[in-house]
């Protein structure tokens, strides 16, 4: 199979620094999440808040801005959806200087107790994409957030917000999560489904920076009919709020 093909040089044809310069006052430290809206009301949060860069593809352009939560700089950037895509943004802000990340979204549960928005760490990520394959040798799991994990956690409890553990399945194929592939990965311990942790974990392996991502729950799988609860509306803005303020905290005390 063409994704056992892995390559462990660190240079490629083309490389993020090639197109990307160190930018001088950018904190080292990244807040990002999927949801604009999210996004932008995060943004409202943070002090003297100001664009420092810009990054984007084809379709659009991304802003990275900087900003202060509690006196603490920090570095705000909107994540691309998919793991191609994130990965490679991360790969160009690592290139403008960023070395700590701290990426948070909704995912698709596996496990209906799971409530809606409720908080979720990955321990590792089964890796049903492709992306993770050119940045890790093959396997069919990945470690997630060993280094940040314990400071998150101690953050849940200090604010008194409860959070499961657990794997997550990472796949590019939203539209081909079949009833036997969800059952599969719940037999291999998978409490939830997203597009982009297991390649943000191989990226971070591979560059020697420092990724923890978390998620707030959102569709419901684990039933007959399919549920959507406050996937992609703007329902519950309070509680992705507060996944913003955790974000932020972590982002905080692991920079001080």
């Amino acid at each position: 199979m063409l994704l056992t093909d892995f390559d462990a040089s660190r240079q490629a044809v083309i490389n993020p620094d090639m197109l990307f310069s160190p930018v001088p006052d950018l904190p080292e430290t990244v807040v990002s999440c999927f949801s604009h809206v999210t996004f932008e009301r995060m943004l409202n949060m943070a002090a003297d808040v100001r664009v420092l860069a810009e990054l984007g593809d084809a379709n659009a352009k991304y802003p990275v801005y900087r900003g202060v939560w509690q006196g603490t700089p920090l570095t705000f950037a909107l994540a691309m959806v998919g793991a191609p895509s994130c990965v490679a943004m991360l790969e160009e802000l690592h290139a403008l200087g960023a070395k700590r990340f701290v990426v948070f979204g909704n995912c698709g549960v596996l496990n209906q107790q799971i409530r809606d928005c409720g908080i979720i760490i990955p321990t590792a990520a089964v890796r049903d994409e492709g992306t993770s394959f050119h940045y890790a040798p093959p396997s069919d799991e990945i470690p997630a957030n060993p280094k940040y994990r314990g400071a998150f956690e101690a953050i849940l409890r200090e604010t008194g917000v409860d959070f499961t553990e657990g794997k997550v399945w990472t796949t590019d194929a939203f539209y081909r999560e079949t009833r036997a592939k969800v059952a599969l990965r719940k037999a291999q311990g998978c409490v939830c489904v997203d597009m982009e942790c297991s390649a943000l974990m191989a990226l971070a392996q591979f560059r020697g920076i420092d990724v923890f991502e978390f998620f707030y729950a959102g569709d419901n799988l684990d039933r007959e009919q399919w549920d959507p609860r406050s996937l992609s509306t703007h329902a519950k803005l309070d509680e992705k709020d507060r996944a913003a303020y955790l974000a932020l905290e972590l982002a905080r005390k692991i920079t001080l």
